[in-house]
């Protein structure tokens, strides 16, 4: 072999994310929450999307690898960046497929509230379910406690009743994530019904999924109607997190529906984690754009900005905090 000759990389290896992919995925998220910052309670979520997506999108393209978008910001005609079916990275590397958004709480953001985070999720080529023709997905997500336990087809107060047997945790104890949405009125009055509190979410249910599969969180179980997209990313963070998680998909009206039947998809079926992402080789990262209960927001520090973001990988099984000062002129 020479100079010139390219170097031969075991292919078995090659052919997947490993684990230096994830400290690549983190500097994305990282930029992309620094570049939202500007416009965080100005009122503009398409201000603070647009920079996060151009922010994100160009870390994406120094990364070595061939990542085709299945989640992304829209359709083609849509988005003109990171949109679905877009290929990024440099090509050179795993293939995988990417469920990017990089705010998850741009309405937080524009209004200055917590949760908001930018997101990645990485998983083997042709492992992502593709639920984009469906935008809404009912789902129900808790810890490894809840596997074999609750259902989306119990009621709520079945699956609260049967989750506390699992946990041991009186029920009058318990707290059940919910998006405060109109929709959710009737779920909401539920849960209160059967004795548990709620913790009305004002939006971004991918951190609230990943509290409820968090054993040192005080959400038990999260539960409603969010976007499929939402649902997808989620399960890559609970492969990590040995959380259990289940989703139906929710179409809006029967265009909707017959969309997701025309794209292949089972309508009525009952997923589970395997079947939203088959793969066991995930990745998720998360960096804080606002504080909130899953990582702290972007701070100013004098010359330096401070990033915390979470990076989960599930083939080790292990959940990192990823804490970076950046030097504030190098933002500029």
């Amino acid at each position: 072999m020479n100079s010139t000759d390219p170097i031969v990389t075991d292919p078995i290896v090659y052919a997947h994310p490993d684990r230096n992919l994830a400290m690549e995925l983190v500097r994305a998220t990282e930029a992309a929450a620094i570049r939202a910052v500007p416009f965080i309670g100005r009122g503009d979520k398409y201000a603070a999307d647009k920079a996060a997506v151009d922010a994100m999108r160009a870390f994406l393209g120094t990364v070595n690898f061939d990542g085709l978008i299945v989640i992304g910001e829209g359709e083609k005609d849509e988005a003109p960046m990171l949109f679905n079916g877009e290929r990024v990275g440099t090509g050179r590397g795993p293939a995988c497929d990417i469920a990017v958004d990089p705010i998850d709480g741009t309405s937080l953001t524009a209004a200055g509230r917590q949760n908001a985070i930018s997101v990645i999720a990485v998983s083997d080529r042709g492992t992502m379910l593709d639920a984009s023709s469906v935008f809404y997905m009912d789902k129900i997500v808790t810890g490894a406690a809840g596997r074999g336990v609750v259902s989306l087809d119990q009621s709520i107060g079945e699956n609260i009743r049967e989750l506390s047997k699992a946990i041991g945790k009186p029920v009058g104890d318990m707290t059940i994530a919910v998006l405060d949405r109109p929709r959710h009125a009737g779920l909401i009055d539920a849960i209160r019904s059967a004795g548990a509190g709620t913790r009305l979410m004002l939006d971004g249910d991918v951190a609230g999924g990943i509290n409820a599969a968090r054993y040192e969180t005080r959400i038990d179980m999260c539960v409603g109607i969010g976007g499929s997209p939402e649902g997808i990313t989620t399960a890559c963070a609970l492969k990590a997190l040995g959380g259990y998680m289940q989703g139906r998909l929710a179409p809006k009206d029967d265009a909707e529906r017959a969309r997701g039947v025309a794209a292949g998809l089972d309508i009525d079926k009952l997923l589970e984690i395997d079947d939203m992402v088959s793969g066991d080789n995930t990745f998720f990262v998360a960096t804080g754009v606002t504080d909130g209960g899953l990582v702290d927001g972007v701070r100013r520090k004098g010359p330096m900005i401070r990033t915390e973001s979470i990076v989960l990988r599930s083939r080790s099984g292990t959940a990192r905090r990823v804490v970076a000062e950046h030097l504030a002129e190098k933002w500029l």
